[in-house]
């Protein structure tokens, strides 16, 4: 009775906690630029001409998202639309994502209840990922993580599932669901081919005591062939525009591989791979405890290995193996973002359930996981809350007199939506160490600033020595008050549990929790001084 009402009670929380906040950032402010463009995408789309212009990723998202508003549109005011408005797309990306991620949990659930006798350690499992900070973000934003997540547990469940089937036909209907879901995965993004991993390795095993060897075979080349088809189906621009396709993928591996310079990668120069996502992004997404926790619970996997009967063995050999090479093809890039690892998210999670659920006791059972839960608490507050940038706006436009001449930061997304009595420059610092003349510009401009907005870490955090002289010369020289100004105020969201946000990857918190810091000037300094301490 009490394992049901737990369970119910989960799943109530799941939905609760994937849906809040949905609309956060407000009506007009949407400051994730992955989000912005597949809206942007929606938004050009008028039956017949369904070409997105955009192939950083695929249609399928793109075109549920549109229909589904249109229908829904239907449904409920009875009138026929053909065109998406931007905040109609963005709320729409966002719903998808958040049905796509409480599925993809509750279907982690079921993998858990394959692979464990014990069922107390689904249970945990299912609470650590209720309020896992990591998977409640993704969920929040309107892009594709939460898709291909679900793609992934999903043959992962396919694979403990063909190691148990017994039956051909049961492999074969396994084989073509996998396939399916493949398919929808590649017409989602183009490196989702990664994700027939666990169902081949599935396969791999089975394949030696299986009296159907050629059609197992057969089978397994059908299952690519129908992921291929459905690429094609739901993302058919990717042939029908294949130049601007190619070109997109072209550039994209470029960025990736850090072939191609941009000013959004800086954060990546010099970090070393795997060592990166293992300090800046692990102990964020999964919260300081958990971290320590699935280590425990690694271990103790480790050391109980050789007690593991044959099947056990093989669907652990499955699991890990998958995730292992996912994390280590995505981990070598250049490019390090957050998202590149959410597939792998809730191995963590996993791992500390099975530390937690070594105690028999309920009462430390239960005290280990409402820890392990707070990160994810105190993470899912902000979008119980207005927005940071939404706060910071509302503070400057009623502290800063009118006819007052800001600086800030361009680059941001999205500038913060200052009234107009005042004179806001958006300065560019992501070409102040190359262009010889913007420091010079800058000390020009700091003689008639009165105040200094720095809205997020993206600049002072990335552009650092010594590949960036001037810009270490410039935030240093603010942050220690020689050029007159001084910090009023520092607004900024709770912080992730132990850990200070800003140092993780930046994607962390700069689309939907930055810090945003304003500095006042309080001693005027002639352009000889400003010239003195910047160049």
């Amino acid at each position: 009775m009490f394992y049901k009402s737990a369970l119910v009670f989960a799943f109530i929380l799941l939905i609760v906690t994937r849906l809040i906040g949905i609309r956060w950032g407000g009506e007009t402010n949407f400051f994730n630029p992955d989000e912005n463009n597949m809206a942007s995408a929606i938004t050009r789309f008028s039956s017949p001409d369904l070409n997105p212009h955009f192939f950083a990723y695929g249609q399928f998202p793109l075109y549920l998202t549109y229909y589904s508003i249109i229908a829904t549109t239907k449904i409920f005011t009875g009138q026929t639309i053909e065109t998406v408005s931007y905040p109609q797309a963005i709320y729409g990306l966002r719903l998808w994502s958040a049905i796509f991620a409480i599925v993809s949990i509750f279907i982690l659930y079921k993998v858990a209840r394959l692979v464990f006798e014990n069922r107390r350690i689904p249970l945990i499992f299912l609470y650590l990922l209720i309020f896992n900070p990591g998977l409640i973000q993704v969920a929040h934003f309107g892009t594709t993580e939460s898709l291909l997540i679900l793609v992934f547990v999903i043959n992962i469940y396919i694979a403990i599932k063909i190691i148990h089937s017994t039956r051909l036909k049961r492999t074969a209907e396994l084989l073509l669901l996998g396939g399916i879901c493949t398919g929808i995965g590649l017409a989602s993004k183009i490196s989702s081919f990664i994700f027939l991993g666990p169902i081949l390795l599935s396969v791999l095993f089975i394949f030696p005591k299986s009296a159907f060897k050629l059609k197992l075979i057969l089978l397994t080349q059908l299952s690519i062939l129908v992921s291929l088809f459905l690429f094609v189906i739901f993302s058919p621009y990717n042939l029908i525009d294949h130049q601007d396709f190619l070109s997109t993928m072209n550039y994209e591996t470029s960025v990736a591989t850090g072939k191609s310079d941009v000013f959004y990668t800086r954060q990546f120069i010099n970090t070393p791979p795997y060592i990166f996502q293992l300090s800046k992004i692990f102990p964020y997404t999964n919260g300081l405890v958990v971290y320590l926790f699935s280590l425990f619970g690694l271990s103790a996997l480790i050391f109980g290995f050789k007690k593991l009967s044959s099947p056990q063995k093989q669907i652990w050999f499955c699991l890990l193996i998958s995730c292992l090479v996912y994390f280590l093809y995505f981990g070598q890039l250049y490019t390090k973002w957050t998202r590149f690892m959410s597939p792998i998210f809730f191995i963590f999670p996993l791992f500390a359930s099975i530390f937690i659920a070594r105690f028999r006791h309920p009462r430390p059972i239960l005290l280990l996981t409402v820890l392990s839960s707070l990160s994810g608490i105190i993470f899912l507050h902000q979008y119980c809350i207005p927005d940071v940038r939404l706060t910071a706006t509302k503070y400057l436009n009623s502290h800063i007199p009118a006819e007052k001449t800001i600086l800030s930061e361009a680059g941001n997304v999205v500038n913060l939506p200052l009234s107009g009595n005042n004179s806001v420059i958006n300065f560019d610092f992501y070409s102040y160490d190359a262009d010889s003349k913007l420091p010079r510009e800058l000390a020009s401009k700091l003689v008639d600033i009165d105040y200094i907005l720095v809205p997020s870490r993206r600049m002072f955090k990335n552009q650092t020595a010594p590949q960036f002289p001037y810009s270490s010369k410039y935030y240093q020289a603010l942050f220690q008050g020689q050029l007159g100004f001084i910090e009023i105020t520092k607004i900024k969201p709770l912080s992730d549990l132990f850990l200070n946000e800003e140092n993780a990857e930046e994607t962390w918190s700069v689309f939907d929790r930055p810090t945003v810091r304003v500095f006042q000037k309080i001693k005027q300094q002639t352009l000889l001084d400003y010239q003195r301490i910047l160049l």
